[in-house]
């Protein structure tokens, strides 16, 4: 029996994309698009959209991010976790780092 994906996904992570779901749908009506604008301009059905409106976690990622290019904010998930600012993965970076530098044994070109 297939559990429902919902509740496969950690109570944090369900909130968020209920709540991303109602800031598109807010978003959608201070332009004064209607579902079926939203949908046609995204290119996926009705349903789908109203599906993203109310945080379904099997709606795409790419359908979210043509919903906020459709609404004016650009591509925000392309500098979501850009690499420049993971602060987490600078300090891995950094712990990699050898102690010391040491020369190679057999320089090549000499």
């Amino acid at each position: 029996m297939k559990k429902n994906p919902i509740q496969l996904l950690p109570l944090p992570v369900e909130r968020t994309l209920k709540k991303f779901g109602a800031d598109i749908r807010i978003a959608r009506l201070k332009r004064g698009f209607t579902v079926e604008m939203m949908a046609q301009r995204i290119g996926i059905h009705r349903s789908t959209y109203s599906k993203m409106e109310k945080g379904d976690p099997m709606v795409g990622l790419g359908a979210y991010a043509a919903a906020l290019f459709s609404l004016g904010f650009g591509t925000p998930l392309g500098d979501l976790i850009d690499q420049r600012n993971d602060d987490a993965g600078l300090l891995l970076d950094l712990e990699k780092l050898p102690k010391r530098a040491r020369p190679k044994k057999n320089p090549q070109g000499l």
